[in-house]
């Protein structure tokens, strides 16, 4: 969905990436990122932010939490991380990128709070409960620390995609505050959703969920009470484009994630300020039935959009021409995604070892895939910066020993 994109807007990109896997450089089954463009979209990400008066903390799991990634986005005047999860936060924190809102969207583990609180330190901490919020309360009390925390709210009719429940009722978002007021060790500091944001397939643009509105009657309801300098963070589907209408609906904190490397929906119809700096690489394995397969390990999809036809470059030298596209298979969601089955009819098919180039909305913690940075694109010198898990954590791929 995104390789057009990619080849429109970013062609060295694509070919630097071929040629550094064709000099053994670059495993297959990576997602590789042009960390100048991560930089270049932050910083234009966090000037346009600002004019809107908005905190911004930015989403790293969609490319394995990478370091060079985090420093790159540091690069570009973005110094705070939302973490997923605890596995985001130490990645991120490791790199230098420090957590600016932590819990949100996967609470933290009992046993894990009292690390989060004394290590970690989170500006902002989401609870979706009276229990997790005294875990988070009495962990900070315990670091000698007073947490802020942002309550998760809900009420029927708001939009959750399955499994993303939880959360305050917003009806009481006003006695919610006060419990966590009184607290040792927290302070309420307001309130989050997710998602706030949306792409809409039928009209192709960005719109607010019912979540939104609920956030701005809870605010409404907390300023009634007295409340003043109450924080909104409201998440999901964030670029640029879309800063100017949080912030008319209330918002004060925004998380861009693939926003920061040009992959939102919005990316794939519009040519927006950001641009693409993330691709999927893989490699030519063997054929059979006609079908040139390439190694997985990474194939995932967002199903944000219905399915389409995916395409690859495939080639034996770098290239970004469109007379280098193939269709290509991807196996289903419910099989490991070993291989992809690569078209091979023609006079010239794929031969073992050429380089394969998708574009893909990905999220690379939940697959097997490695990520890769490269930097000098810009200036016509690439070169790889370091190979990581989707931990963050260096890697000794085979010819190459990570220092």
């Amino acid at each position: 969905m995104f390789l057009d994109t990619l080849i429109r807007r970013n062609p060295a990109f694509i070919e630097a990436a071929m040629a550094l896997h064709q000099q053994g450089k670059i495993p297959a089954n990576t997602y590789v990122l042009d960390l100048d463009a991560v930089e270049d979209n932050a910083r234009l990400f966090q000037t346009e932010a600002a004019k809107h008066g908005l905190k911004t903390f930015a989403m790293t799991k969609q490319v394995g939490r990478h370091s060079g990634f985090c420093q790159a986005v540091q690069k570009g005047g973005i110094d705070r991380s939302v973490a997923v999860d605890m596995a985001c936060a130490l990645a991120c924190d490791r790199a230098g990128l420090k957590t600016g809102h932590l819990g949100h969207l996967v609470q933290i583990p009992r046993r894990e709070a009292a690390f989060a609180a004394a290590k970690l330190q989170p500006d902002y901490w989401t609870v979706f409960s009276d229990t997790k919020a005294a875990e988070a309360a009495g962990a900070a009390q315990a670091a000698g620390r007073v947490q802020k925390l942002l309550a998760r709210i809900q009420t029927e009719g708001d939009t959750f995609y399955r499994g993303h429940e939880g959360g305050f009722a917003a009806e009481d978002i006003v006695a919610v505050a006060a419990r966590l007021d009184a607290l040792d060790g927290a302070a309420f500091a307001g309130i989050t959703t997710f998602p706030a944001l949306l792409f809409d397939l039928e009209t192709r643009k960005v719109k607010p969920t019912p979540n939104l509105a609920t956030l701005s009657r809870a605010a409404d309801a907390l300023a009634r009470s007295g409340r003043t300098g109450i924080e909104i963070n409201a998440p999901g589907t964030t670029s640029s484009a879309v800063l100017g209408a949080l912030s008319e609906a209330g918002a004060t904190q925004c998380e861009p994630g693939n926003g920061l490397h040009g992959t939102t929906p919005l990316h794939a119809v519009e040519d927006l300020p950001e641009n693409p700096a993330v691709l999927y690489l893989s490699e030519v394995s063997h054929h059979h039935g006609g079908k040139a397969y390439c190694f997985g390990g990474g194939l995932y999809i967002d199903p944000v959009f219905p399915k389409y036809q995916v395409q690859a470059l495939v080639s034996a030298e770098p290239t970004a021409s469109r007379s280098a596209l193939r269709d290509v298979e991807i196996p289903d969601y419910s099989a490991i995604d070993y291989y992809a089955m690569i078209d091979a009819i023609g006079p010239k098919p794929p031969a073992p070892g050429d380089t394969v180039v998708f574009g893909f909305r990905g999220q690379a913690f939940v697959t097997r895939a490695l990520v890769a940075g490269i930097s000098g694109i810009s200036s016509g010198n690439p070169v790889v910066t370091t190979i990581e898990n989707s931990f963050g954590d260096l890697v000794s791929w085979p010819g190459v020993h990570q220092q």
